[in-house]
């Protein structure tokens, strides 16, 4: 029996109950009893998330509950969220989400919190992602990506331009290094089992050096982390409409490239370079108006797409140690299937910019000989799982 669950399904039931200003054995308060709780998802993190799904609206609010949610208690369904506090923050979520939410993210509203339980009750945004949407046009050739993209990039704008960077934790040298450091670790230790020569570590300390100092030189702004197509949601009013965004509980002020290069150099959607960089001026033209950048003169577009792929690559180089250790030390192999993508970025970009070309070469000659086998046997456990759920 999952007691965490049956404790965070009552303890929800009885939140909407005293929301609701619900009187027991009330019709809605038994129909509130029996609704079911689903499992919606884990995610990389030790957070679960579930929902309780309505038949009959909360009616009745009364005096006592929070004005703010009374015109959630007519939605069909609520999310529940099981936040372990040996592993999770309760306390940081909710002050990111507030925080995000007042430089015009939607954030998904929290209506109740149990810190010591590790126990939250959330606004739920539904199951629309961007990546499927995404994928779909990208195979019928349409416009929908763009539309999607567009609305996406204009969020982030807002959130750098009226977010408040100072009440985030810096992206500094440390974290950043310390990002970069779990590609030694976990994908070349202990996925590979290298054994690093004295040179070898001097050749990454260096490669990481440049790739701090190249985001640290960038404009500083709130950045979510993780803003991409499978943390962005398509609400119901449409594709145009700004994204609903989910796991931002770590976010921190730091390059204003982070969070593009996030989106459009997505670790499970790739697109022709030429559209990814058409769209990333685009986005420097809307944070030029919004003062975020200055305008600059002849070869600032070329230095913008300079620090974008600069900061892609400590992105990518991190996601691969990060996918890794959530194999290794996690249990979620599912995240092994997208390191050959990761892998191509890396190749792809770094190829592009002659500082990176001792790494590059040491990783097409020394790592990726040993790697590409073994990661492919990941891609295709992958491909038969999705074949025998089709």
């Amino acid at each position: 029996m999952d007691q965490r669950k049956s404790a965070l399904s009552a303890w929800a039931r009885r939140c909407l109950e005293e929301l609701a200003g619900l009187r027991q054995q009330s019709e809605t308060s038994r129909a509130l009893a029996a609704a079911p709780v689903e499992t919606v998802s884990g995610d990389a993190s030790f957070r679960r998330y579930f929902r309780i799904r309505l038949s009959v609206p909360l009616q009745g609010y009364e005096a006592g509950g929070v004005a703010e949610f009374n015109e959630l208690l007519g939605a069909a369904s609520f999310v529940l969220v099981d936040a372990p506090t040996t592993h999770e923050d309760c306390h940081k979520f909710v002050r990111i989400a507030g925080l995000l939410r007042d430089a015009g993210l939607l954030t998904p509203r929290v209506i109740r919190v149990d810190y010591e339980q590790g126990f939250m009750l959330l606004e739920d945004f539904g199951d629309t992602l961007y990546l499927p949407h995404l994928l779909g046009s990208r195979a019928a050739g349409d416009d929908a990506a763009d539309t999607l993209y567009q609305s996406a990039m204009a969020a982030l704008v807002e959130l750098q331009a009226r977010g408040k960077g100072g009440e985030l934790a810096p992206y500094d040298r440390g974290l950043l290094r310390r990002e970069m450091l779990l590609f030694d670790e976990w994908f070349c230790e202990r996925f590979l089992g290298l054994d690093l020569t004295a040179a070898e570590r001097t050749l990454l300390d260096n490669t990481w050096t440049f790739l701090e100092d190249a985001a640290l030189a960038q404009t500083q702004v709130c950045v979510h982390r993780d803003y991409h197509s499978r943390n962005l949601m398509i609400l119901q009013d449409g594709i145009a409409h700004a994204p609903g965004v989910i796991d931002f509980q770590d976010a921190v002020r730091g390059a204003c490239t982070y969070d593009l290069v996030s989106l459009l150099r997505d670790c499970y959607i790739v697109w022709p370079q030429e559209r990814v960089r058409a769209w990333a001026l685009d986005f420097r033209r809307m944070a030029v108006q919004r003062e975020i950048l200055a305008a600059g003169g002849e070869g600032a577009e070329g230095a913008f797409l300079r620090d974008f792929d600069l900061m892609g690559l400590q992105r990518h180089i991190k996601v691969i140690g990060i996918f890794c250790r959530l194999n290794l030390r996690d249990g979620k192999p599912r995240y092994m299937a997208d390191v050959p993508l990761v892998i191509d970025y890396v190749v792809r970009v770094s190829s592009l910019h002659p500082e990176m070309k001792p790494f590059n070469d040491w990783f097409q000659d020394r790592v990726l000989p040993m790697a590409m086998p073994r990661l492919l046997e990941f891609s295709e456990t992958v491909a038969d799982a999705a074949g025998s759920e089709a």
